[in-house]
């Protein structure tokens, strides 16, 4: 069940699984602003994906209430990072909202990349994270691949930001542009009416996640 989900997503989260129980039956309940750039290597390889996860306002003020340790009115890093720490944990189960495929074949991710923190500005949580894959993807597959961001269960709604989605992340000149596709038309109407009891297995967010693709001259 996706409250064991929204659990293991930091304690203060639980405050928010309560609140959602309470006044609403449908999918999401957790709204996260996405941008995303492809790392790419010194052989023009896709070596991994930098996140930068903006939660909504409301999970936000539940996350951080409580982790103001020396009550100054600032969540520092310092003080956040138990949580961040927490969240990349429990993230693991779900392989990280992160799904990389070449044609229909899902491609393997690696560890996350040390240095993932938290900051909270303007009353909005953004976590940021580096997820690299298990094995790069060499420039001349770059044509098949692609990238979704989700939740398979769409307890939580990952949407890519609207100005800045996504970008390539290279150390060098790179001549491709990443681009965020729309989503799937056919669209379930009654989705919104689903519930809680969708099975995550099933992958039904992935008919709603929008497909990011690379292009290259």
């Amino acid at each position: 069940m996706k409250s064991h989900l929204l659990a293991k997503l930091g304690a203060a989260v639980l405050a928010v699984l309560l609140l959602s129980a309470g006044i609403a039956s449908g999918h999401p309940h957790v709204w996260v602003d996405v941008e995303t750039g492809i790392e790419t290597g010194p052989a023009q390889e896709i070596t991994g994906f930098q996140h930068k996860w903006t939660f909504d306002e409301m999970y936000s003020a539940f996350a951080v209430d409580g982790l103001d340790a020396n009550g100054d009115g600032v969540y520092s890093q310092e003080e956040l990072q138990p949580l961040a720490q927490t969240n990349i944990e429990a993230l693991k189960e779900f392989e990280y909202f992160t799904f990389a495929f070449l044609g229909n074949g899902k491609l393997p991710l690696g560890e996350p990349a040390p240095g993932y923190r938290l900051e909270y500005k303007n009353k909005l949580l953004t976590l940021y994270f580096t997820m690299p894959l298990a094995t790069p993807v060499p420039r001349e597959k770059f044509k098949d691949f692609s990238l979704a961001v989700y939740d398979p269960g769409m307890y939580i709604a990952l949407t890519l930001d609207k100005n800045a989605p996504v970008k390539i992340v290279s150390a060098k000149p790179l001549p491709c542009t990443a681009h965020a596709g729309s989503r799937p038309s056919g669209k379930d109407p009654n989705a919104a009416q689903l519930g809680e009891n969708i099975d995550p297995a099933s992958n039904l967010g992935l008919q709603f996640a929008e497909r990011i693709t690379i292009d290259c001259k």
